[in-house]
């Protein structure tokens, strides 16, 4: 009887210890990039996008080197974190390494499973269940340069929704256009921009032009919607190296709050369309927030499209010769006695 119990207790532990692992990953970030073939005697500025704490990731920076000197800055529209430095004149090469300690929380808005907040947010909007203010509200029904809230998309918009009330209903009824009409398919030219008239035309592309259709057609209904990118870690790795970001949406829902959505994820993984209207897994960390935007200090250039790369200038003129180096490694846990 003695045994029994201890065996039934050993498989409760495990159970227990095998959902704590799917609620939450704990692991390492390494972001490093150079910048390459600088011309002498040229002013150089670098802007790099900061993971920060938020109620779904806790985030510890364990170190930021770099060539010169790193100030962490904030921009103001979506209050994303920066790394900044600059030189009159630096050397033809210029390194920078920043590595992080991350546990990201899976985030399950619609299923009553939520981690509480664990930390400070990037913006008091995003911990916000209840209520969002006038001016929160404002900013997330807007359209970006690539996302206007009229004509094709708005049109689309009220086509799939004509039959549905809440914003609940609506918002789904768009996630599940566009899961059906788009295709993840990074062939030809024009995908990766989040250019919403080019996802509605050429119905393909990767996670930024599934989320900008979303975004762009539920803002034409009303409902309030953000974008989110960062970097996705496999599932069934341990450690590998990360080739390229990965990005996401959020709508917000009176009463509810906001609500995460990943479609493209729900693409390649149909038998988890219901989980990601609702869900985001714990397979992927965060860096900003927002598209158009305005750095600080303020770039010559136009706004980002997005913030998730580096962003150099040499003289006010991006310069493009930046190779990167993103990897991850789970941080192993302690063993249970």
């Amino acid at each position: 009887m003695l045994r029994k119990l201890c065996v039934l207790l050993s498989l409760l532990v495990s159970f227990s210890l095998f959902v704590s692992a799917q609620e939450s990953r704990h692991f390492v970030f390494h972001y490093a990039f150079t910048i390459k073939n600088l011309p002498a005697g040229k002013n150089v500025r670098v802007w790099i996008p900061a993971a920060q704490s938020d109620a779904y990731q806790e985030v510890k920076i364990l170190s930021a080197t770099g060539d010169l000197p790193l100030n962490k800055t904030r921009e103001s529209k979506y209050g994303n974190e920066i790394f900044y430095a600059e030189a009159s004149s630096a050397a033809p090469e210029l390194h920078f390494d920043i590595e992080y300690d991350v546990i990201r929380h899976e985030r399950v808005a619609l299923g009553g499973n939520a981690p509480r907040p664990t930390a400070t947010s990037l913006s008091s909007s995003s911990l916000s269940s209840s209520s969002l203010s006038a001016s929160e509200k404002l900013q997330d029904l807007q359209p970006d340069t690539l996302v206007p809230v009229s004509g094709l998309p708005a049109d689309l918009a009220a086509k799939v929704t004509r039959d549905k009330t809440g914003t609940l209903d609506k918002a789904r009824a768009i996630y599940d256009y566009v899961l059906a009409n788009m295709s993840y398919d990074k062939s030809g030219t024009g995908w990766g921009r989040g250019d919403v008239l080019y996802a509605c035309d050429a119905k393909k592309g990767n996670c930024t032009d599934f989320h900008s259709l979303f975004i762009a057609m539920a803002r034409s209904q009303g409902i309030p919607a953000r974008f989110e990118i960062g970097f996705p870690l496999p599932a069934d790795h341990h450690s590998a190296e990360i080739a390229g970001y990965h990005c996401w949406a959020d709508f917000y829902a009176d009463g509810k709050g906001w609500i995460p959505v990943d479609i493209s994820e729900a693409w390649k993984h149909p038998d988890k369309r219901n989980y990601f209207f609702g869900s985001h897994d714990v397979n992927r960390v965060q860096f900003s927030m927002g598209r158009d935007l305005r750095l600080n200090p303020p770039q010559e250039g136009k706004p980002t499209n997005y913030f998730v790369y580096p962003y150099v200038e040499v003289d006010g003129k991006e310069f493009p010769n930046v190779p990167l180096a993103f990897s991850f490694a789970d941080v192993p846990a302690v063993a249970v006695r």
